[in-house]
Formats: C-alpha cells, sequence, structure tokens
C-alpha cells in the first residue's frame, strides 16, 4: 500500500492532442480545460507546443503556433516567466518532443536544456 507522500509523489499535467496547430491554437483561445502551461501535441505537423494567451511551439516546426526568440543572456527561467509559464512546463514539451523524435527549436537548445 502505498504511503500519502508516495501516492501525491509526481505532478501531473495534461497533454491535448490535435490535428492541426490551428486547431490547437483556437482550442487553446474558446476551451476553459486547457491551461496555461499546458502541453499541445500535434502529430502530423510534428509540433509540441505550450498552452498560454499565444501558444508557442518548442519544436523546429512551429505551424500556427508562436516560435520563441530568447534573448541571448536569458536562461530558462527568463523565458518561462516571459510567457507566464512555469520553466518545467517547457522542460516537459521539450522532453515529449525529444522522445517522438521531433526536432527542438534551436533557440531552446542554447538555453542548456537536457
Amino acid at each position: 500500500m502505498l504511503t500519502d507522500s508516495e501516492r501525491f509523489a509526481f505532478v501531473p499535467y495534461r497533454i491535448h492532442v490535435f490535428e492541426t496547430s490551428g486547431n490547437a491554437y483556437d482550442a487553446v483561445q474558446t476551451d476553459e480545460r486547457i491551461a496555461t502551461g499546458d502541453l499541445l501535441l500535434i502529430l502530423d505537423e510534428a509540433v509540441v507546443g505550450i498552452a498560454m494567451t499565444w501558444p508557442f511551439a518548442v519544436t523546429a516546426e512551429a505551424a500556427h503556433l508562436h516560435q520563441v526568440a530568447p534573448k541571448p543572456q536569458d536562461r530558462l527561467s527568463d523565458l518561462a516567466a516571459s510567457f507566464g509559464v512555469e520553466p518545467a512546463a517547457i522542460e516537459r514539451a521539450v522532453k515529449l518532443a525529444r522522445q517522438l523524435g521531433f526536432p527542438i527549436e534551436p533557440a531552446l537548445l542554447a538555453l542548456a536544456l537536457n
């Protein structure tokens, strides 16, 4: 039997899957079940993104999502704060994209994401 600390020793997050990045963008704007920081997955376009007012991609292909453009001096925490998301959301999105074999946006690679 799991103890309370073992049962809750994880952080749940949502991945919303869409047919197109346009559908994903529209859904983020209209579906209140999609929260800021949730992951967006568009398999056919090889896009992984993060939900927020202006959803952005962490993959090299952004399609209809916004692309990231961190400043050279930015850290991951700076970029996350500029989008109003937790750094962990970006890390999860990059991890998912890598697991699927999708190329990561080069500007993010400079932030030393593992």
